[in-house]
């Protein structure tokens, strides 16, 4: 065979050439990649983006998983062996043909094939580079490699002699291409073979799955939980709640979100009515397992920006960064236990309707990325009434500065205000059937005894990860109250700060401390109400979770004299699909 193929190299330039093709373009075929998951809220993972506060994770179907291991056979090796080289072109971003050898930086006049590589270029126009203008020339190939360049002329030559440019096509480049052929039939006919295979396996999961255009992303929450505190009318109840999240994209850049909702968990009744403590998965309009549309929402770029447009449900960390890195999962059953721990308690100001848009600035050159989030959002923008509506009834503007140093420090500094009528709570999430608040004491969120008032909240969110098995967040917030009764003027505090351990003892696994004063008023006579927290969550699967924790809190209610603590234990499962 060494005998043939030096030949053929000296017959030809066009071969000579070939056999120095390291390129994507010169692959026989593009395999088509797996359906990448879109960011959402309902999604578990680590981490929100800076430009929207959603999270992706990949859907995975049991059909489709049968189908793709049927795809993982022997014979397949050969077509993931040479999807790996087309691969490597495609993550650099390879470039489109080249037309002049000159655009290659590493090829010169005096390298030993510029005349072989020049006369594909011009000739027969089968090679691509590099997006840095590489060609790379000096790479040892396989015979899997030189059969797909092969391929790639040949398919060229073809398309000249069918275009009537046979008379660019000399018989001695025929002929040097036809003992080649022969030489290289077998991977030849592997590589169509696997192509064919691959094309037919996809036909069949486009043709059975739920929608070319839609994807649906689950989670299903059981939990175990009590209160172990002295002051404890509490059983101990199971609980669970269930979102279906339908994923549209109509761009491949988009995405619209419908998701529906049912569960029964209600928060544990702690001293005097209060609820503090709530947990993420008390977060739902049912609690009789009904059916609700919880959330409608549109996300979009433009240009480096990216909008968001909520109908229905939308929450402030939809689309702002809340850094608070594997404490918050958006109230999904992935991070932390508590809301409060989740995030800062000034994204639980308003909710319903609105829009929100991230600005991005620079080009994150030498890691340093700053962004400006903008949004608007009213819990009654729904209903035409009286002191009600998008713009006269509750809202709450938000800004927010973003500043992103690197992949280990980022800072953000929030301001909300807000307009709540009478009886509505300061931290309800955009939602009017809680009465006592997502976070915090009653005195805090009723602060206004009954009447309407204003909100001009002040944030400041830090988090810092040294290294990737460690990771340190924190928060404070400040809220001026102005009440339209008397005596209604009130501040309302609170702050916390977090620990957490990645990967403890397997990957995916989260190890988290959670520390910080829960929202309260300023100058009240009771004791500050401190909330502690820790939880582990192990990774059992890709799609399964256990989350053992415990939360403490002291003087729930903020009252004065002996107010008995309360420790909440809760073993939660989360399944996502």
């Amino acid at each position: 065979m060494s005998n043939l193929l030096w030949k053929t190299l000296v017959l030809s330039p066009v071969v000579l050439g070939v056999t120095v093709l390291v390129s994507a373009k010169a692959m026989a075929t593009k395999v088509p990649a797996s359906y990448e998951g879109i960011k959402a809220k309902v999604a578990q993972t680590e981490t929100p983006l800076a430009s929207s506060a959603s999270i992706f994770i990949q859907t995975k179907q049991p059909k489709n998983q049968q189908l793709l291991a049927q795809a993982k056979t022997d014979d397949n090796k050969v077509l993931e062996e040479v999807n790996g080289y087309s691969s490597e072109g495609n993550n650099q971003n390879s470039l489109s043909q080249v037309t002049s050898v000159s655009q290659f930086s590493d090829v010169q006049p005096t390298d030993w094939a510029f005349q072989a590589l020049q006369s594909l270029v011009e000739r027969y126009g089968c090679i691509a580079g590099y997006p840095n203008s590489t060609y790379r020339g000096n790479r040892a190939l396989t015979r899997y490699e030189f059969a797909a360049g092969l391929n790639s002329c040949l398919d060229r030559v073809n398309e000249l002699i069918a275009t009537a440019t046979a008379d660019l096509v000399r018989k001695q480049d025929l002929a040097t291409l036809q003992r080649l052929q022969e030489e290289f039939s077998t991977e030849l006919t592997t590589l169509r073979g696997r192509v064919d295979a691959v094309e037919a396996r996809t036909a069949e999961l486009e043709a059975h799955q739920f929608s070319t255009t839609t994807k649906l992303v689950g989670e299903a929450i059981f939990a175990v939980t009590d209160n172990f505190g002295k002051n404890d009318n509490n059983n101990t109840v199971f609980q669970d709640r269930v979102r279906l999240d339908l994923q549209t994209s109509f761009t491949g850049q988009d995405t619209l979100h419908t998701r529906l909702a049912a569960g029964n968990a209600n928060p544990l009744a702690l001293r005097n009515g209060t609820f503090e403590g709530t947990q993420t998965f008390n977060v739902s309009p049912s609690t009789n397992n009904s059916v609700y549309i919880d959330w409608l929402a549109y996300y979009f770029p433009v240009g480096n920006s990216q909008i968001y447009i909520a109908g229905s449900g939308g929450i402030q960390s939809d689309y702002v960064p809340t850094v608070n890195p594997y404490f918050e999962d958006y109230d999904g059953g992935n991070g932390a236990l508590s809301t409060f721990a989740s995030e800062s308690p000034i994204y639980r100001i308003g909710g319903g309707a609105g829009a929100g848009v991230n600005l991005a600035f620079g080009n994150g050159g030498g890691g340093f990325q700053p962004s400006l989030t903008l949004g608007y959002l009213a819990s009654q923008a729904n209903n035409p009434g009286l002191n009600t509506g998008l713009l006269d009834g509750n809202y709450a503007a938000l800004g927010q500065l973003n500043l992103k140093v690197g992949d280990r420090v980022t800072l953000a500094a929030t301001y909300v205000h807000g307009y709540h009528n009478g009886g509505t709570v300061l931290f309800d999430a955009g939602s009017a059937s809680t009465t006592t608040g997502i976070d915090g004491t009653a005195q805090a969120n009723l602060v206004a005894a009954g009447n309407a008032y204003s909100s001009n909240s002040y944030g400041l969110e830090a988090a810092f990860k040294p290294s990737d098995k460690l990771s340190i967040s924190g928060f404070a917030l400040y809220t001026d109250i102005r009440g339209s009764g008397a005596n209604d003027d009130s501040q309302v505090w609170s702050y916390g700060a977090g620990i957490a351990l990645p990967d403890l003892g397997k990957k995916g696994n989260v190890l988290g401390i959670f520390a910080g004063i829960e929202p309260y008023v300023g100058g009240n006579t009771g004791d500050k109400p401190y909330h502690f927290e820790g939880f582990y969550k192990y990774r059992v699967s890709d799609n399964i979770s256990i989350t053992p924790g415990v939360i403490w809190l002291t003087n729930p209610g903020q009252l004065p004299g002996n107010n008995d603590d309360a420790i909440i234990g809760t073993l939660r499962t989360t399944f996502t699909f």
